[in-house]
């Protein structure tokens, strides 16, 4: 599994990054996690707003900082 976190380095995508690490942590999970901080990748991924966050290629949720129980949901249902 690859989680990646994209955002410009804002206090919003470090919100973002903690909350995903965190889930990730609790969960007892191995994942990949990528923070992408480039424009150009961000576009490539189809990233029109950020924070954003993508598990395995799907985009999960962009322009706002996901609540930890809608981690926990992507990730276990992955």
């Amino acid at each position: 599994m690859k989680i990646v976190v994209y955002g410009p380095g804002c206090a919003r995508c470090h919100e973002t990054e903690r909350v995903v690490r965190h889930v990730v942590e609790q969960l007892g999970l191995s994942p990949e996690v990528q923070k992408v901080t480039d424009f150009r990748a961000m576009a490539e991924a189809g990233v029109v707003a950020t924070p954003a966050v993508s598990i395995d290629g799907v985009l999960k949720i962009a322009g706002r900082i996901p609540k930890s129980d809608e981690v926990r949901e992507w990730l276990t249902a992955s």
